[in-house]
């Protein structure tokens, strides 16, 4: 998906620019108009997508800079990247902006929480090649899909941000930077494959494919998911605690309904 508007922080213009130039309804009509959105959904109004774009044009105002065609963009490729494959079969994002490589297989550093994982890149025990997983911090495990900033810029701090992956079933901020993966559904915490990874294990990263892989036969994933137990959970008191039972998988935009 190309991106189409010039807008900060990384751009020049703000929202009320974008407003002034079409909005959010013209950025939408360029997109219809080239297939990628589903013109016959509903929406709030009770009316179509294509029906509530009607009257918008197909190509942006030429009098304006804030929105591009879609014949030329800002970038040809957007930001970010989701990978599928046994590891996240509902799926993961990868950003795959700032960095060279975006792909990467080696073997798997595999951490229960945030803050083992930072003992250990702080103590330089992760190499070049390492694949590190930072597991039951989804939705569920957090509780609330904590944020892995703090190992990712670790990651950084280290020299190591073009040479080390790292995958968490958590999130990341618009500020890291590397082969990070994150949102991979589903979770450790419910049994997702992220809960099955060992030490050592060869993993794929591969932004380019959309791959997402942890490189064990199909038959070994289904032993180590026979003896897989859930842990403890972190809370079982309070809002965390009732958060964590009713949240729904970060692939259906962890909700609680």
């Amino acid at each position: 998906m190309p991106v189409l508007c010039d807008l900060k922080p990384s751009g020049r213009y703000v929202a009320t620019d974008l407003h002034r130039a079409g909005g959010i309804p013209q950025v939408m009509k360029i997109l219809l108009a080239h297939g990628v959105l589903h013109g016959d959904a509903l929406t709030i109004t009770g009316q179509t997508v294509t029906e509530v774009l009607q009257d918008v044009p197909a190509e942006p105002r030429k009098d304006q800079e804030v929105i591009r065609p879609w014949n030329n963009p800002i970038y040809a490729q957007g930001h970010l990247a989701i990978l599928k494959g046994n590891l996240a079969p509902e799926g993961a994002v990868a950003k795959t902006t700032g960095f060279m490589a975006h792909k990467i297989t080696g073997p798997a550093r595999v951490f229960e929480s945030e803050e083992s994982c930072m003992e250990a890149i702080l103590a330089q025990k992760i190499k070049p090649g390492d694949v590190v997983v930072i597991r039951y911090e989804g939705p569920k495990g957090g509780p609330g899909m904590r944020e892995m900033l703090s190992p990712t810029s670790a990651i950084i701090g280290e020299g190591l941000g073009d040479s080390v992956g790292l995958i968490t079933d958590g999130r990341f901020s618009g500020a890291t930077y590397g082969m990070v993966v994150g949102h991979v559904a589903p979770e450790a915490a419910v049994g997702g494959v992220i809960a099955l990874v060992n030490e050592g294990d060869s993993v794929t990263i591969d932004a380019e494919q959309g791959l997402l892989q942890l490189n064990v036969p199909d038959e070994e994933i289904t032993r180590r998911r026979a003896a897989w137990q859930p842990p403890a959970p972190r809370y079982t008191r309070g809002v965390l605690a009732k958060y964590a039972k009713l949240v729904s998988s970060a692939s259906k935009g962890a909700v609680t309904d």
